[in-house]
């Protein structure tokens, strides 16, 4: 699945995958290497952290080398904000209890609910897409159908 993103993180993976490859991956296995040195691999258990932790780092590398091969970038000056789309901010209000919350929607490599931030795949995300000021999305929670207004969309 393509995983939308913004320039700006795009590039932050893009480092963050070169640091691990350039950096880490040789520091991985200098510890293996050292580790070696100390004697019976059989009971060697810097050595094991040092096996474990390199495959962790290389299990690491290639999500992210599977995330970079299929990010379509968004240019947010390029969004249709007659409708809820990535990128956007969509202010809701809660048909229920009239609260009334802002959220942007993005890809789930930038989801963070305590800066505002709800993925395009989470169920509420899912059910706003492709709404438009005034509409009302139903959304099935484990609480049962919470239903949102859409109040304001913007970028």
């Amino acid at each position: 699945m393509s995983e939308y993103v913004t320039k700006e993180t795009f590039e932050k993976m893009r480092a963050e995958l070169q640091r691990m490859k350039g950096i880490d991956r040789p520091a991985a296995s200098r510890a293996i290497a050292e580790a070696r040195e100390k004697g019976d691999l059989k009971e060697n258990a810097e050595y094991d952290a040092a096996k474990e932790a390199q495959g962790m780092l290389e299990a690491r590398i290639k999500q992210l080398e599977g995330i970079i091969s299929s990010a379509k970038i968004v240019d947010p000056n390029s969004i249709d904000i007659s409708k809820v789309a990535v990128l956007t901010k969509v202010t809701i209000t809660n048909q229920a209890t009239k609260k009334t919350i802002t959220y942007q929607i993005v890809g789930e490599k930038e989801a963070d609910l305590k800066a505002g931030k709800i993925s395009a795949s989470s169920p509420i995300g899912k059910g706003l897409l492709g709404k438009a000021i005034g509409e009302v999305a139903e959304i099935q929670a484990p609480t049962g159908l919470i239903k949102f207004k859409v109040e304001n969309i913007s970028i």
